[in-house]
């Protein structure tokens, strides 16, 4: 099979040097809808360098390059198609607050090879640290459809989580028709969010939106309608990618706060709130 549970398991860690200035920060929270309306003090924390704080889902592109999901697939003993390949979930757990500017060591390394009968799901974890100490922990999910069924460990199961009734807050974010290709200069080319004929092979009518831009516009939202706009007190921010967003959309987050927790589910407007992000929980320190 082209994943090669072994020796993608067996293989040595990889590291990279990576680094950030102010100006890939603010590309980031661009991409991901920040900056509206331009003048906004809430926005200008997100835009404005003389006031700029880092939202933790930056992490995803930190020092550009491929993200995870792509990543993932230049590992040793993996050697599959782009085109039948999906970001499953992505977590986050950030170890301190993020600076605006940093040099860093990012560790790279395949820490499960699941068996889900049609597909395999490889989890590809990064650890990063700068010379005062760890930064944060990730983990993508891979889905490589089609390379199940080798008998091997299924792994967790991931079935649908109950929302605990009534949201206690509910926002709508739109997705710009340009999203995807604004987001893509943070570093994440896949062809599956620019090329209407590429998206087609992979099955799809239209090109997508990067799920990592979901990923960070729910973040931005969570924070800035549950947290005071304080990214400092995010801690974790796990999801399951559901379904997809394509351009032009219009996300309805739906938020049930807790004691240290937000869960959070997203769905598409336009789609009858087809479901977009589930399973997803916002950790956060009391402010």
């Amino acid at each position: 099979m082209p994943v090669d549970t072994e020796r993608a398991l067996a293989a040595a860690p990889r590291t990279t040097e990576i680094s950030w200035t102010p100006e890939d920060v603010q590309l980031y929270h661009l991409g991901i809808g920040a900056g509206v309306p331009a003048t906004d003090p809430r926005e200008l924390r997100y835009t404005l360098e003389s006031r700029l704080h880092v939202l933790p889902s930056f992490a995803t592109v930190a020092g550009g390059g491929p993200p995870g999901v792509i990543a993932a697939l230049s590992m040793p003993g993996v050697d599959v198609d782009l085109a039948r390949v999906l970001h499953g979930g992505q977590s986050l757990r950030v170890h301190r607050p993020l600076p605006v500017r940093a040099a860093a060591t990012r560790t790279d390394r395949i820490t499960a090879v699941h068996d889900k009968g049609k597909a395999a799901v490889m989890v590809l974890r990064s650890d990063a640290a700068d010379a005062d100490g760890p930064l944060w922990t990730a983990e993508a999910q891979v889905y490589v459809r089609g390379e199940g069924g080798w008998g091997g460990d299924r792994g967790p199961s991931a079935g649908a989580p109950e929302e605990p009734g009534a949201p206690d807050r509910t926002v709508e974010r739109p997705v710009r028709e340009d999203q995807a290709l604004l987001y893509r200069l943070t570093g994440d080319l896949n062809p599956l969010h620019a090329d209407p004929e590429f998206a087609r092979r992979a099955g799809f009518d239209r090109p997508v939106l990067h799920g990592l831009c979901t990923y960070g516009m729910t973040l931005k939202a969570v924070v800035d309608t549950l947290l005071d706009g304080d990214v400092t007190r995010v801690r974790s921010w796990t999801v399951r990618f559901a379904g997809v967003t394509y351009p032009g959309e219009t996300l309805r987050i739906r938020m049930w706060r807790g004691d240290g927790a937000v869960r959070v589910a997203v769905g598409a407007v336009e789609r009858g709130d087809a479901p977009v992000l589930t399973g997803a929980t916002v950790e956060f320190t009391q402010g």
